[in-house]
């Protein structure tokens, strides 16, 4: 009967985990699409639902001297970035790339793998306080390495 009962608790725990993750997952998931969409769209409330405050974007570019540095954009940049960038509807194909692959998720943080038409955002989340994912860190970089340049 012992034995009945530990597997039974087992089952159970190991389905609580297994929900939890997907639920994370789903979350994840959602944190990163309204990431984007908010581009694609021009919906800067998804773009602020999906980021953390004290967010850093960073990539690498050149200058028109040739040399490089480091390239960052914070929180009120991006929310910008989602009203503006896409204004025109131009920047984006009628059917947009999105790839999200979640790479890691571990408790209370996660890594993510966002390819778009043209650049790749790795992606750093964690859950706040209140249970929400957001996005914290962003490094990017075009796909086309010759575009980081002004």
């Amino acid at each position: 009967m012992c034995r009945v009962m530990i597997v039974v608790l087992l089952a159970v725990l190991s389905f609580s985990i297994s929900a939890n993750t997907l639920n994370d997952s789903e979350h994840i998931h959602r944190a990163v699409l309204d990431y984007i969409e908010s581009q694609h769209k021009v919906r800067p409330d998804l773009m602020e639902r999906s980021l953390d405050n004290k967010l850093a974007k960073r990539t690498y570019w050149r200058a028109k001297d040739g040399t490089e540095f480091i390239l960052e954009t914070d929180f009120d940049t991006m929310l910008k970035v989602a009203e503006t960038y896409n204004k025109d509807g131009n920047r984006f194909p009628p059917s947009p790339k999105v790839d999200i692959q979640i790479l890691d998720i571990d408790k209370r943080v996660a890594s993510v793998k966002l390819t778009v038409d043209e650049w790749i955002d790795y992606l750093h989340l964690y859950k706040n306080k209140n249970k929400k994912w957001k996005i914290i860190n962003v490094l990017w970089q075009y796909q086309d390495t010759k575009k980081h340049g002004s």
